[in-house]
């Protein structure tokens, strides 16, 4: 009897400090251990942006104890998808791994009101991340969703 496999993905951005962190904490948030999940940038910074990190306190996801990780071919081996972020051609190539894009505005330097909009849209590619992966949230709801409309 084969067991199905644990999809893998790897979220990369410059500072893995702000969008690829933020990626990687809703999809483990909404999936739990039903995918692997990585991220690393090609320059790490030395910390996460607190900026970063009080906008997904504000949705309920503690990301505080990350710490930015370097990007590494084995990481992108050991992936299923590679979603990058504004790293250019950084990112190592290998054949038969399926590589997505996300432009979204780089949080560096900014504060907690401009990486809100940025953290909403994040949650939503996540979500649709996951509906193409297969993965069924129902029984997770979207926080940063319900807080927006709750806090209109």
């Amino acid at each position: 009897m084969s067991t199905p496999t644990t999809p893998s993905v790897l979220f990369v951005c410059v500072h893995n400090a702000g969008r690829s962190q933020m990626a990687a904490a809703f999809l483990t948030h909404l999936a739990g251990d039903r995918v692997e999940v990585r991220s690393a940038g090609s320059a790490p910074a030395d910390t996460v942006n607190p900026a970063v990190v009080d906008a997904m306190k504000e949705v309920g996801i503690d990301i505080s104890a990350e710490v930015p990780k370097v990007l590494t071919t084995e990481a992108v081996q050991s992936s299923d998808v590679v979603i990058t972020m504004g790293c250019g051609d950084t990112c190592p190539f290998f054949p038969g791994k399926r590589y997505l894009d996300w432009t979204l505005d780089d949080p560096a330097g900014q504060g907690v009101d401009a990486v809100r909009p940025i953290r909403d849209a994040i949650e939503q590619r996540i979500n649709g991340l996951l509906t193409e992966l297969g993965i069924d949230t129902a029984a997770r709801s979207g926080t940063a969703s319900r807080d927006a409309v709750e806090g209109s």
